[in-house]
């Protein structure tokens, strides 16, 4: 059976002989494209939600299409990761990030052109489909290439650029909507260059042997995985809106999650090639790393989505300073997830960075929740930097123990399955806690009226029903808003803390075992354990 490239193994094109470690120079020349191309991917996650009020009130939309732009994307992403792993068990690894690119690339120019919001949340699901592929296949070539000893290091730089593409691209996307002469629709396009760059650059520098062998794609599997999670994710996102959490919709589309679900598993307790190998979760690590996964999702992404929210409505700060405050925790992550990776490197241990960050990332959240719209601003600094030193713990790493219990012939699948999972905790996670923040800011603005008198309630309405422009409100109502953003948003993050404990909790029944300092063959029946 033909195998993945050997972490030491010589380089399509290269001189050295076979079995010759590569450089740190070719690693980084190799890395240089799929770094860039992943930057670019994970930015078009974030850059547009500082800009969503802006773009929905120009497309014409309401509340449900300002949620539905975000979760389509993640909607996508999250269904197709496990295929993307599998094809990179079947396929060139090489062909296919470059698809994944050009599928982003796609996307996005669409997007840029939108003139209503169905057409845009369409371009967004696209978009989905790239950005998963580039997140699954980034991990799966870092480890085709790289020993486990030696992953640690380069994970971090993975880490990094992660962290700044999640974080940093709210930023970007406040600039480039406070600018005059670019406008929201370039949050679409700005990537695009880079992504053609990176494209070329992959060509050129990354160099990985083909597998050829017999191939049989689980398309019956990828399909009834896709329904059970989109199924899902459409009940979340609208249930408490459209309908009761409690109501026959809920029992409907639950029930038929878990209908899909089940199918799923049955096909591929049967499936010559699986899209995800149920054997893999008799790996007690994988499973658990999995699951650990799953609520670092939540956690990970209620930090990203909500800050803006936080200081724009809460504060007042306009989308360019909204990202700029956020800065504290792009640095916990950067720092953490390189220190991480360059002393995991030189141990070969990494259950004790798993531990101290879902700890971190737990205690993060429950600081944040203290917050009201009147914090001071260098409190919030400190809980967001304890919050991003843990989620760059724990984000790479949990791909990496993972990475170091599988053979060569299932690293694309048990990579794309840490990566599923958190992308699916983190969809749940935006969709739910969306409809719990609404709900509470409404309770909030009620109260506050209530205190103000029955002049300010009947001059504001029904309040608590939109998003609103502070600028345009009476100082006193004004108060009452801010006050009821701040409290809500405090409240989500509150509510996001016991996830974050979970996983903490998980990663202490992890079992450590050391790095390899050399892949194993693809016939090493000790490279999985039973």
């Amino acid at each position: 059976m033909a195998t993945t490239a050997p972490a030491t193994g010589a380089r399509e094109g290269s001189t050295d002989a076979p079995g010759a470690p590569m450089t740190h120079r070719q690693i980084m020349e190799a890395l240089s494209g799929l770094l860039l191309g992943m930057f670019v991917a994970i930015l078009s996650s974030t850059i547009v939600s500082n800009a969503l009020p802006q773009i929905i009130s120009d497309l014409g939309g309401g509340q449900s299409a300002y949620t539905w732009v975000v979760t389509a994307a993640l909607l996508s992403m999250t269904a197709t990761t496990p295929l993307w792993g599998k094809l990179a068990d079947l396929f060139s690894k090489k062909l296919l990030v470059q698809i994944a690119l050009v599928i982003y690339v796609a996307g996005s120019v669409v997007a840029g052109l939108s003139q209503n919001t169905g057409m845009l949340i369409a371009c967004r699901v696209v978009q989905g489909i790239g950005v998963g592929g580039l997140t699954a296949l980034s991990q799966i070539i870092l480890a085709a290439m790289i020993a486990p000893r030696e992953r640690g290091r380069y994970s971090g730089y993975l880490g990094a650029v992660f962290a700044v593409a999640t974080v940093g691209g709210p930023l970007l996307g406040g600039v480039i909507t406070d600018t005059e002469w670019l406008g929201w629709r370039w949050c679409f396009y700005v990537g695009v260059p880079f992504a053609l760059i990176a494209l070329l650059v992959l060509q050129k520098t990354l160099k990985l042997p083909v597998v050829k062998r017999e191939v049989k794609v689980d398309w019956a599997g990828a399909f009834f995985i896709s329904a059970a999670v989109s199924l899902l994710l459409v009940w979340v996102t609208f249930a408490g809106d459209k309908y009761d959490w409690m109501s026959w919709q809920t029992a409907a589309m639950v029930g038929g999650s878990i209908l899909l679900g089940a199918v799923f598993v049955l096909v591929e307790s049967r499936a010559a090639e699986p899209i995800i190998p149920l054997r893999l979760f008799r790996n007690r690590t994988i499973a658990l790393a999995s699951t650990a996964s799953l609520f670092v999702g939540v956690a990970m992404f209620a930090g990203t989505v909500f800050f803006s929210q936080y200081f724009q409505l809460a504060r007042n700060e306009s989308p360019t300073m909204s990202g700029v405050l956020t800065i504290p925790m792009i640095g916990g992550l950067f720092v953490s997830s390189t220190v991480s990776g360059m002393i995991i490197t030189k141990t070969g241990r990494w259950k004790a960075w798993l531990v101290s960050g879902g700890a971190l990332a737990a205690g993060g959240l429950g600081l944040l929740g203290t917050i009201r719209y009147d914090t001071e601003y260098w409190h919030i600094a400190i809980f967001m930097a304890v919050l991003g030193l843990g989620l760059g713990m724990m984000m790479q790493n949990l791909v990496l123990c993972t990475q170091n219990q599988v053979a060569p012939a299932d690293l694309g699948a048990a990579s794309s399955v840490v990566t599923f999972f958190r992308s699916l905790g983190g969809a749940i996670g935006v969709s739910a806690l969306g409809a719990v923040m609404a709900h509470r800011v409404t309770d909030y603005v009620k109260e506050g009226l209530t205190e103000l008198g029955p002049k300010a309630a009947a001059a504001m309405g029904k309040g608590g029903g939109g998003i609103p422009d502070m600028d345009k409100l009476p100082a006193p109502i004004r108060t009452v808003m801010e006050s009821a953003y701040g409290h809500g948003v405090g409240d989500v993050f509150l509510y996001s803390a016991p996830f974050a404990l979970l996983a903490f909790l998980v990663t202490l029944f992890i079992k450590e075992v050391a790095l390899k300092s050399n892949t194993v063959k693809a016939d090493d029946k000790q490279a999985v354990e039973a």
